[in-house]
């Protein structure tokens, strides 16, 4: 889990350059507040990525349910950080301009700890279903899957769309799926 390289890096750099290209003065409140959050904790994490990750075994069985909220903001490595970001940075904008930034603050905040939930459920689902406990210990950060269901609610609001995902024309009603796909083939830790 500790992947992590501290400091600036070639992924925060092209993250800086990318947010100076679209400009501070065009990117909304809550989309630049989680991208700040996000940079800030990237260099300055709370806590190692092993005391900060989420696992059914750490939140659930040692009960350290602050995990839930930590998670979701602390990344691997800069290349991690920059995908996430970026990701970020257009549906921000995108959904943020749609439904204004305290609708948009609230949808980030639920988002952040139900999708730990989620991930839980899953691996105690995966636990009983495989009857393998070691998926008990699975631990992962990142703002992915805040993502997905950002990228899920964005599809909603703009149906009939298509999105290029690895330079191939799919429907927005599908793409988030072949996206997900394409990040478990691309990074699939």
């Amino acid at each position: 889990m500790e992947r992590r390289q501290r400091g600036v890096s070639a992924g925060l750099l092209l993250l800086l350059y990318q947010i100076s290209q679209v400009g501070l003065q065009n990117i909304p409140s809550v989309t630049l507040g989680v991208l700040v959050l996000n940079i800030f904790l990237f260099l300055n994490p709370l806590r190692p990525l092993s005391e900060v990750c989420l696992s059914v075994n750490e939140a659930v069985h040692r009960k350290n349910w602050q995990r839930l909220l930590l998670a979701p903001f602390h990344h691997a490595d800069d290349w991690h950080l920059y995908y996430n970001m970026i990701s970020m940075l257009w549906k921000g904008i995108m959904l943020e301009r749609k439904l204004k930034s305290i609708w948009f603050a609230y949808i980030i905040a639920v988002f952040s700890v139900l999708i730990g939930i989620v991930y839980m459920v899953l691996e105690l689902l995966l636990v009983v279903i495989l009857d393998d406990p070691s998926y008990e210990m699975n631990c992962g950060v990142g703002f992915s899957g805040v993502l997905f269901a950002l990228k899920v609610l964005n599809n909603h609001y703009n149906p009939g769309r298509v999105s290029n995902v690895l330079g191939l024309p799919i429907s927005s009603k599908y793409a988030c799926w072949v996206e997900l796909v394409a990040i478990h083939l691309i990074s699939p830790g």
